[in-house]
């Protein structure tokens, strides 16, 4: 499987696929950098031909209660209720290879090796349909409307429920 584990040497070519990809979700390359090492065994990164493809970014968070874009966490909550997949990012060449089934099935065992009930993420750009074939479903939480609306209007929670995904 391509995808391994990020590096400090990869921050730079990560943050010029997330400009490349998310055109309007930028982030600030900090943002990156503390993911990394806040929680480093959640950062991952696709090459291909020994170029940078891909990436995800992932860590426990607290469920319904995405962080902002382009925020600092300061830290990883010792609470955390979800197993919280910020970003996966592929280059339109690296998109019908698998990849994404890939990466979600490694979050997923991650996550349920960590104590984790199930993955979120809030999809953006009309991802929704993307994110329901890896299993993921949409879930209201009352009082996120406003919150979500930052991401985008098309924004939405969705998680994936480990016990079920992986039986």
């Amino acid at each position: 499987m391509p995808w391994r584990p990020m590096t400090a040497q990869d921050l730079a070519r990560a943050q010029i696929l997330a400009d490349t990809i998310h055109i309007d979700h930028p982030e600030d390359a900090e943002v990156f950098a503390e993911r990394l090492r806040l929680y480093p065994q959640g950062c991952l990164a696709l090459e291909e031909g020994g170029r940078l493809i891909g990436y995800a970014l992932t860590h426990p968070w607290h469920f319904g209660k995405p962080p902002a874009l382009n925020s600092l966490l300061g830290e990883i909550p010792h609470d955390a209720t979800t197993y919280y997949v910020h970003d996966v990012a592929l280059l339109p060449e690296a998109r019908g290879k698998g990849y994404a089934a890939q990466v979600a099935q490694k979050l997923a065992h991650h996550a349920e090796g960590a104590g984790f009930s199930n993955l979120s993420l809030v999809a953006v750009n009309n991802s929704q349909g993307f994110w329901e074939r890896l299993g993921f479903r949409t879930r209201n939480v009352p009082g996120l409307e406003e919150k979500l609306l930052s991401y985008g209007p098309d924004a939405g929670l969705m998680v994936r429920e480990l016990a079920q995904a992986l039986s």
